[in-house]
């Protein structure tokens, strides 16, 4: 290279430095901005532990398409009710006292409402009667694919079909009243349909096996398939619409990095139809008009939440998005221009949406179902934390994106700091709220939840960057340098830092008190696998997600290079594992874990904690019995908490736990097997 060509490199480089520079600065000063604000806040209530574990009042609520209605499901103690309220004027209206049901949809001429629970579909009429029920699962694994847009009243089923030949799937319509039309029957699992204004299946999308992965294709008239597009490994081309002019619109990643609005012409080329104009952030979630299926809103929740509107809508979701200035907005549009919005006010530190109706020709709101909302515990906004994004640049260079919580009004130098790590790994943190983490900021703990390479929503790039490296490797550094970041900004107490997750979390956390003993002083794992190469290939050989139909496990492992069928893979997971280095860990550890669990194996739990017993360690063990991945019933899910809240106010000084009752107390000294110092009392009322 020539001296002339190494000074242009050179200076080429200088630039970019000093442009990187320059957004370092920017993203530190907006943090520290951002944390000014927390700590000049009044200082929190400690609230009670079971209100951050409430569920929301109001599970599922829905805006009939021609703007006429909205209904809503509304958890009342131990049971769930229906409501109806007309969005003209006048009161809600209870529809059934009691149902099971936990999704809801419209029927698209808003006459009825189709329930659904994991074990059944009914459809319920608004006036008269003549509904149906049907059973879903079972030995068909009969499920509800979507409401058929182009009837009246009808949704989609998935069958399967099994006989000498094998297993086949057919695609059923079926109206509100049980009559049943077959549209297709397929050897591969079908994840997506769209019709026509005619009903005719014009498209569909299908898994197609290892090797050919996922594909789209054209279903010609006479029911022949013309390939459009064969998906790349782990891209996502979600079918929503076959328009007028014969393109299809997507939600996916597919020809591109970022979650986009996409349509598909003819020849299957795709063209970007509205993207994150931040370029930062996925495609969260699409509204389509009810009768042209034209995008009306784009939202994205990777980052600082941001709705768009699109063509006609574009002018009411901006008067909505500056109403609500500061917050995330939900929006459905009914169907004409005199019909109104339905819009949930939401932010992280809101457990319960608020709910509005917006009226497009007049401007105004009007909020509806604040009875509704209202939990048996209350969470005052005041008292909870609100989520900062942030960014931060990793050792190689990479920015790496996450979210950090605060007590409000405390010195963010002076308290105890937790990393979360989410699970999946194929999965984000989110800008609304999280119980697990507001619980943790109420007792006194900074929370930095890192959305570590490797994580979704940023792209598929971005989810890529992992490059396989999740053992002791570069995933884990990115973790580890944003604990280590947030620290140089004068954010939590060195001394007193600590690390929690669940599942894949439990993973990273095993990896942080194993590897990073001067950091992290104390632990608290959900479900971890202890060993993430023998978790996976368990998982595929006898976990409940090893061959589902509707995508391969072992592709998507492939494709992020952790195939747990390689052997070279399988010895660098194993040798950088927790388990292999147990005797490397010296830091207090609670694992939690559910009997059983068929997502991580609980004889791997169990033995690792007895590893670590044999080793002397500081562990305690606690296992719900009958339990699955993650605790569901009221009671396990107090232990779960109490346990944790426990475990860090011992090794990190926050806020001591309320103390458990007679019925929490009996539970966990009948569940925990190995009992640390920390649970000593427990262990000796044995």
């Amino acid at each position: 290279m020539s001296a002339r060509a190494l000074a242009l490199c050179g200076m080429l480089a200088g630039a970019f430095a000093a442009h990187a520079a320059n957004i370092d600065a920017n993203a530190g000063a907006a943090l520290r901005a951002a944390v000014a604000i927390e700590q000049a806040r009044p200082p929190a209530q400690t609230l009670p532990r079971e209100a951050f574990l409430d569920s929301r009042a109001l599970q599922v609520v829905r805006l009939a398409p021609d703007g006429r209605h909205v209904a809503w499901l509304r958890d009342e103690g131990e049971s769930r009710s229906l409501w109806l309220l007309p969005t003209a004027g006048g009161a809600a209206r209870r529809l059934l006292p009691r149902t099971d049901a936990d999704r809801m949809y419209w029927s698209q001429d808003g006459r009825w409402l189709f329930l659904v629970s994991s074990r059944s579909l009914a459809s319920l009429p608004l006036e008269g009667g003549g509904g149906m029920r049907v059973p879903l699962n079972g030995i068909e694994r009969r499920g509800v694919m979507q409401v058929d847009a182009s009837q009246p009243a009808a949704v989609i089923l998935r069958e399967r079909l099994r006989d000498a030949d094998g297993e086949r799937w057919r695609i059923v319509r079926m109206d509100a009243r049980g009559q049943r039309s077959v549209l297709r029957e397929d050897a591969h699992w079908i994840h997506d349909v769209v019709f026509d204004t005619g009903g005719r299946l014009v498209a569909l999308s299908r898994f197609e096996g290892d090797g050919n992965g996922n594909a789209i294709h054209r279903v010609e008239p006479d029911g022949s398939l013309r390939l459009l597009r064969r998906l790349e490994p782990m891209a996502r081309g979600d079918l929503l619409a076959a328009m007028d002019d014969g393109s299809l619109l997507l939600r996916g990643n597919t020809g591109g990095n970022l979650t986009r609005v996409l349509r598909m012409d003819a020849d299957g080329l795709l063209h970007t139809v509205h993207a994150d104009p931040r370029g930062e952030a996925d495609l969260d979630q699409v509204v389509l008009d009810p009768v042209t299926r034209e995008p009306l809103v784009a939202s994205y929740r990777s980052t600082v939440a941001a709705t768009y509107g699109l063509g006609p809508a574009r002018g009411g979701v901006e008067a909505i998005v500056r109403h609500f200035a500061g917050r995330d907005v939900d929006i459905d549009i009914g169907r004409g221009a005199d019909a109104r919005w339905l819009v949930a006010e939401r932010d992280s530190s809101l457990r319960d949406p608020h709910w509005h109706l917006y009226d497009p020709r007049s401007g105004s709101f009007r909020a509806i179902a604040d009875d509704g909302a209202k939990a048996a515990r209350a969470l005052p906004e005041a008292s909870l934390a609100h989520k900062i994004a942030f960014s931060y640049r990793a050792s190689d260079g990479m920015t790496v994106r996450g979210f950090l919580l605060l007590p409000p009004g405390a010195d963010p130098a002076k308290v105890p700091l937790v990393a979360q790590v989410h699970g999946g790994p194929i999965n984000h943190f989110r800008p609304g709220y999280d119980g697990v983490a507001q619980l943790l900021a109420n007792r006194g703990y900074a929370v930095f939840q890192s959305n570590f390479r490797g994580s979704t929503g940023h792209g598929r790039d971005y989810m890529f960057a992992s490059n396989g490296d999740y053992g002791n490797g570069r995933v884990q550094r990115d973790i580890v340098e944003g604990v280590r970041y947030l620290l140089a900004q004068g954010i939590g107490d060195p001394d007193r830092v600590g690390i929690v997750g669940h599942s894949f979390g439990g993973y990273s956390t095993l990896l942080g008190v194993t590897f990073a003993p001067e950091l992290f002083k104390v632990g608290v794992a959900g479900a971890p696998p202890a060993d993430l190469g023998w978790s996976m290939q368990w998982l595929l050989d006898a976990g409940d997600q090893g061959a589902l139909p509707d995508r391969s496990l072992l592709a998507s492992l492939q494709a992020l290079r952790i195939d747990p069928n390689d052997p070279d893979t399988r010895a660098r997971l194993r040798a950088q594992s927790p388990m292999a280095n147990a005797a490397l860990m010296r830091r207090p550890l609670l694992l939690m874990a559910g009997g059983a669990d068929r997502t991580v194996a609980i004889r791997e739990v169990v033995h690792y904690a007895a590893k670590l017993e044999t080793l002397d360690k500081p562990v305690t063990l606690y296992v719900e019995p009958g339990g699955g991945h993650s605790p569901v019933d009221p009671l396990p899910r107090e232990a779960y908490a109490y346990l944790m809240e426990a475990m860090l106010h011992a090794h990190l000084g926050g806020v001591a736990p309320a103390p458990p009752g007679a019925r929490l107390r009996a539970w966990l000294r009948a569940n925990l097997r190995l009992a640390g110092p920390e649970f000593a009392n427990l262990a000796r009322e044995r």
